[in-house]
């Protein structure tokens, strides 16, 4: 069957059109398990889909869903819905559910690897992408598939290594990914004028090839700024996790299972931020999956999105010194305030949308009360999270006074020696792919149109402000 009359099929035969038309790689998760790919159980799922879509959208089309409000216009667009996007939902009191599902329900229902307690990253971008749990086989196959997809070309080897070393690691990062345009199947298939009924195969494949090429490139980035600039190779039996903690430098399994809950936590939370509608936004225009994450970790290095965790722990340095060891609450409390009364703010607190304390500070928060309770660093934080929130509450100037997932990350890490802040965000984009990537192939599979708002000017705000003030 071609794609041209696949398309004019029925969902049940566009899927074996496309899982044939989709078999190219060379290794197959298959050889592995006998349980469906990945790619075969998307290219099942996504025309019953992509179906659904459509007849809602002729359905609804004409419903209004929402109120613009003029403050909303110059205040960031914050909180006006326009976005679809199918993996995760931010409830300002819940916080984040993947595919409808808690981080505690996650943590339950992933599959684990090697007897670890942490989900791993994998499990989460099928469930991301398709909104099953894969079984723990499936898992399995999947991390062999992506350590197969591993090697990074020479020439991106080399452009890092001729890089300064004091040129921040994100942007080492951006650069990298965007020199990988050379090795993007889509940009190719486009190019020959393929049907766009496959633009989600080749943006799948894309994806898979940047996820397996991330942990390489994250660590030479490390290696090369704060080590010796030398990697091991990639273990095809090891998962994700294992991979990246390794190439790193890093074999405590504690370490292990720390990169994989790490990655987990911080891989999606919605569509509205940064590096995930930037990412979605340029991949809209038909950009390669390697250009539109780029273009997301570009998002990902403000202080007011990825970096804010390096900021929160040099901050927490500059605490420590000042205090001079004494973690007393009256001790915290007068520092808290001396900060909000010098016109700075606490970092880690506050949450463009949550309005309780973000469950992946809470993951964190585990986690670290599980391996190193006594840790310094650790109860600093634990008492900064006792008296904050009181104190910004008093103090009235901010809508929410929690802790958000910035607030912990940088402590778990430099628990177990990775101490080096301005790589921290890096970590942070390794683990945004997991999020970004598979709404980047869905929307392929839909046929997402290209993002384009209406942008007025502030004198044509005016006048539209005036003719509906006149009606009232």
């Amino acid at each position: 069957m071609s794609l041209s009359s696949a398309a004019r099929a029925t969902p049940a035969l566009r899927a074996q059109a496309y899982k044939a038309l989709t078999s190219t790689r060379a290794f197959s998760a298959t050889s592995i398990s006998s349980e469906k790919t990945l790619k075969d159980t998307f290219a099942d799922i996504f025309p019953k889909q992509a179906e659904e879509i459509k007849q809602f959208k002729k359905e609804h089309g004409k419903t209004v869903i929402d109120q613009l409000l003029l403050e909303q216009a110059y205040g960031g667009m914050r909180g006006i819905k326009g976005i679809v996007w199918e993996g995760s939902v931010l409830d300002p009191e819940e916080g984040i559910r993947f595919r409808g599902r808690t981080i505690p329900e996650i943590k339950k229902e992933l599959p684990t690897i090697g007897g670890s307690s942490e989900p791993v990253p994998e499990a989460l971008f099928w469930l991301l992408l398709t909104g099953e749990v894969p079984t723990e086989s499936q898992v399995k196959a999947f991390s062999a598939d992506l350590a197969s997809r591993s090697e990074v070309p020479e020439h991106v080897l080399k452009l890092l290594d001729s890089l300064p070393k004091d040129l921040h690691p994100m942007a080492q990062l951006s650069i990298a990914v965007n020199a990988l345009e050379t090795e993007s199947k889509f940009a190719k298939a486009y190019a020959r004028g393929v049907n766009k009924k496959e633009y989600w195969s080749y943006t799948f494949e894309d994806s898979l090839d940047l996820l397996g090429k991330l942990p390489v490139i994250a660590s030479k980035i490390y290696r090369n700024i704060f080590k010796d600039g030398k990697i091991c190779q990639v273990d095809p039996n090891a998962d994700y996790g294992k991979n990246l903690a390794h190439l790193l430098g890093y074999t405590n399994k504690d370490f292990v299972d720390l990169m994989r809950l790490y990655l987990t936590i911080h891989s999606d939370h919605e569509g509205g931020n940064v590096s995930a509608h930037t990412t979605h936004l340029v991949g809209s225009a038909l950009s390669s999956p390697y250009l539109s994450f780029a273009a997301g970790m570009n998002g990902l290095a403000g202080p007011l999105h990825g970096r804010a965790n390096q900021e929160v722990l040099e901050w927490l340095f500059t605490f420590r010194e000042e205090v001079k060891g004494d973690y007393s609450k009256e001790t915290v409390e007068k520092y808290l305030w001396d900060t909000l009364n010098g016109g700075r703010v606490i970092p880690g607190y506050g949450h463009a949308v949550l309005r309780k304390t973000d469950p992946r500070y809470t993951a964190q928060r585990e986690f670290a009360l599980k391996h190193f309770p006594d840790y310094e660093l650790f109860k600093l934080v634990s008492t900064i999270y006792d008296v904050a929130p009181k104190v910004l509450t008093k103090h009235g100037k901010t809508k929410n006074p929690w802790p958000n997932v910035d607030s912990h990350s940088g402590v778990l890490l430099q628990y177990y020696g990775l101490t080096e802040a301005s790589f921290y965000t890096v970590l942070f984009g390794v683990s945004r792919a997991f999020g970004v990537l598979p709404q980047l192939i869905i929307d392929r599979a839909v046929g997402a149109p290209i993002e384009r708002p209406k942008s007025f000017s502030t004198e044509k705000f005016k006048e539209l402000v005036k003719s509906i003030e006149s009606k009232k």
